[in-house]
């Protein structure tokens, strides 16, 4: 944006319920409902009553223009703890103890703010602020994990200096990335609108006989996680998919395939029309030299050989036929992740590839989440923690779309601001 006043009105006519809990940060989220109304917000606040002892309900209510609920059971009387987070498109929790945290994720509703969570139906961000390492014990992580596998944008504290006096990650967000979180949660992006992205996803199937094959564990999930991505941020979207247990995605055209070559025959057949191809899927390398034509017989043999040749090299051959695509690659390696993915990104002329080990407990094959290494040919590597994977899908666009906009890829597509 060039100007402030488009982002000064970003939410305008926008309802969003401010939770407020009782950490020392709670004096940030009073400045925080300020910029949320000045962008044109209309805000209901919910405190907890610990909250209430760090910021009055008084200090909300003048600001907000509207009453604080802090009551579970003064609310129910009136059903605000329906009402209110069925009008709201969006719940914002700033700052969110890690107590908060821990009720949020099993589902406790013993005060007004955890019971609203349970019936919302819109999005939910959450800021969290705590002291001491309380961030980073093993409880927290899972309950944070936890909420981020169900859709919640949990965003990280800062580090820096506490009420404690010590230094660690534990400071509430500032201001400036709690809001741009709001802002993603009700006004969904459309930076890819305009871009046509081919992907692929899955293994592909090698016939051995009529009833066997050789394949791979791939599930499909993190090449269904960045059409979807790109679906929703506003591209038209081609899936190719090799055989997975998933539900075709709605809003784009969805091809099945069984082997390599069927995937590389829609793949190329489709090329031409993308500017973005990302190469999600786990083509077989190798594939037998001659399927036989009936099932074959354990009876009377002890020993079986196969002969198999190379399969076709799907991403080589993409790169050879590029125009002005953008081409992502993925590897999926079990040692020395960082140098075997840098090879690869060379050897297929690529201008990102996503290496993840495979190997890694919570992230392997067939998970919901997965961490990884996002290489270019320019720039140092970006390493994504175990997460979603569609919250790595994401970072995975914008990193694209980065790289597009500084004008470093090979061949660049061409990128709407």
């Amino acid at each position: 944006m060039t100007a402030d006043a488009p982002q000064r009105a970003a939410l305008r006519g926008r309802r969003l319920v401010l939770g407020v809990t009782g950490s020392i940060a709670a004096y940030k989220a009073v400045s925080l409902l300020r910029a949320l109304t000045a962008e044109g917000a209309s805000v209901s606040v919910v405190m907890t009553r610990s909250a209430t002892r760090f910021v009055t309900p008084l200090t909300f209510e003048v600001l907000s223009g509207a009453p604080v609920t802090t009551d579970l059971f003064e609310a129910h009387q009136e059903m605000k703890h329906l009402s209110i987070p069925e009008q709201a498109d969006a719940v914002l929790v700033a700052p969110a103890t890690a107590n908060f945290l821990a009720k949020a994720a099993v589902g406790l509703a013993d005060d007004v703010l955890s019971t609203m969570l349970l019936t919302a139906r819109c999005p939910l961000v959450v800021a969290p602020a705590m002291d001491g390492d309380m961030w980073n014990h093993p409880t927290v992580v899972r309950h944070v994990a936890e909420l981020r596998a169900r859709g919640v944008a949990v965003i990280d504290p800062d580090e820096g200096p506490l009420a404690s006096g010590r230094i660690a990650q534990g400071r509430l967000a500032s201001e400036d990335k709690i809001l741009e979180a709001v802002r993603q949660a009700v006004m969904p992006r459309a930076d890819w609108r305009g871009q046509r992205v081919l992907v692929s996803a899955g293994p592909t199937q090698e016939a051995l006989d009529p009833v066997r094959f050789l394949s791979n564990r791939s599930s499909g999930k993190m090449g269904y996680a960045v059409a979807e991505a790109a679906r929703d941020r506003g591209a038209e979207v081609v899936l190719v998919t090799g055989p997975t247990a998933l539900p075709p995605p709605a809003g784009m055209a969805v091809v099945t395939v069984t082997t390599a070559q069927e995937m590389a025959d829609a793949l190329s057949q489709r090329f031409a029309w993308a500017t973005v191809v990302v190469m999600a899927a786990a083509v077989a390398d190798f594939r037998p030299t001659e399927p036989a034509r009936q099932k074959i017989k354990k009876q009377g043999q002890s020993r079986l050989s196969l002969e198999l040749e190379p399969a076709p090299d799907i991403l080589a051959m993409l790169s050879a036929m590029r125009t002005s695509q953008l081409l992502i690659g993925f590897a999926a390696e079990t040692e020395d992740l960082v140098p075997h993915a840098q090879a690869k990104l060379l050897a297929k002329g690529l201008d990102l590839i996503v290496a993840n080990d495979v190997t890694r407990v919570g992230a392997g094959f067939g998970s919901d989440d997965n961490a990884a290494v996002v290489l270019s040919r320019t720039g140092p590597p970006r390493e994504f923690g175990l997460m979603p994977k569609r919250r790595l899908a994401d970072e995975l666009l914008t990193a694209a779309l980065e790289l597009a906009r500084a004008g470093t890829v090979s061949r660049p597509m061409t990128v709407t601001e």
